[in-house]
């Protein structure tokens, strides 16, 4: 276990006359490589190998995750498989199997909710625990995240790297400091140290996009961002830097949402060949719409909100949406609007490796009220 009340991180108080924010008890579960760990764990010679999970080497596809021995040659999620094969070429390559996936994350879900009903799931292999009121272990989030951890390697055979703080923020960061199989608690009187001597690229929410901002404007470390007055932050970045203002005085009082409702469904594909035609692009993505709509269909669901999604062929991404007054009807409701919203990117003046579809502000079918659409396991 990491706690940064060691000799490895001096034990400074919160900077500034600010009191220390209330005290919760947080803790964030993070599956170690989740898939390529699974694959390792079903297939007993993948182990100790570079496992990659995601798109085959010569396709078009893109790493999904990769073991631990993969990321030593520099392979990361979201990365081209080609590329990835040319960083190790003697990686194994599977393709995922969600199936698998989704039951060993119910395995673990199931786990979390021994503990607390106060379990947020952000993804299959990540998750958000609010032990504040918790009577296990004598209230100690600590020993918690230590039970959790064991369970998870008795039932599942897999290891699980816990951060505990007193926010969400502060507690994803910690889940990422020890890795694999590690466990690290943040004080509350840490918090401002930790953050202020955090890279701006290392901020759980900043992209890569508000990074290269923060970076223009000087931003390179927490202290930097904590500088800036917040009226500052909110011209440069808008209502997000409000966000930053208090995310760099360690204030994040998020709270912990059992059952995250689903906001979107969206499906998207990755072409062999670099697509320049925009009727073929359309004709793709009415197919994209038409697939998505009939999952809406068979979940009693209508959609009012519509997302384009495309990159182009140097990986460049960007999004075009709209949101109507009724909900969309059918795929012949949809197309009109999908060649629109494409027409206001570059795609056809620039070639495409991949385009999306997502549908939003959900509906019942029968009766007009926005549904909370709880993420199926």
């Amino acid at each position: 276990m990491t706690s940064l009340s060691s000799s490895r991180t001096d034990r400074a108080g919160a900077s500034g006359s600010e009191p220390i924010p209330s005290l919760r008890k947080i803790i964030h579960i993070d599956m170690d490589a989740f898939y390529a760990a699974v694959e390792q764990r079903d297939f007993p010679e993948l182990r100790g190998k570079p496992v990659v999970v995601g798109g085959a080497p010569n396709s078009r596809g893109v790493v999904a995750t990769c073991s631990y021995e993969a990321r030593a040659f520099g392979i990361r999620s979201a990365m081209p498989a080609a590329q990835a094969y040319r960083l190790c070429p003697e990686a194994v390559f599977v393709r995922p199997r969600f199936d698998v996936y989704r039951a060993v994350s119910a395995q673990i879900r199931a786990i979390l909710r021994e503990f607390t009903d106060r379990v947020e799931a952000v993804s299959l292999d990540e998750a958000y625990l609010d032990v504040t009121a918790s009577p296990f272990c004598q209230g100690s989030a600590t020993r918690i995240a230590e039970e959790i951890k064991r369970r998870i390697r008795e039932s599942t055979g897999l290891t699980a790297s816990a951060g505990v703080s007193y926010n969400k923020f502060l507690a994803k960061i910690a889940s990422d400091r020890d890795k694999p199989d590690g466990l690290c608690v943040i004080t509350p009187e840490q918090g401002r140290t930790v953050i202020a001597d955090l890279p701006i690229g290392a901020f759980h929410g900043i992209g890569k996009a508000t990074e290269a901002k923060m970076l223009a404007l000087g931003i390179r470390y927490g202290r930097d961002l904590e500088r800036l007055p917040l009226a500052t932050l909110i011209q440069h970045f808008g209502k997000a830097g409000e966000h930053y203002y208090r995310i760099a005085r360690g204030i994040d009082e998020r709270p912990v949402v059992p059952d995250r409702p689903r906001k979107s469904w969206g499906a998207e594909t990755t072409f062999p060949v670099d697509l320049s035609d925009r009727d073929e692009m359309c004709e793709q993505l009415a197919k994209l719409a038409e697939g998505v709509l009939d999952k809406l269909s068979r979940h009693g669901l209508t959609a009012r909100g519509l997302t384009v999604k495309v990159k182009y062929d140097n990986f460049e991404l960007v999004t075009r949406g709209r949101t109507l007054d009724r909900p969309f009807r059918d795929v012949r409701d949809v197309v009109p609007h999908l060649a629109d919203l494409l027409a206001r990117t570059e795609a056809g003046r620039r070639k495409v490796r991949l385009l999306g579809v997502s549908f939003s502000v959900l509906e019942n079918a029968q009766r007009p009220v926005i549904l909370d659409l709880f993420t199926p396991d």
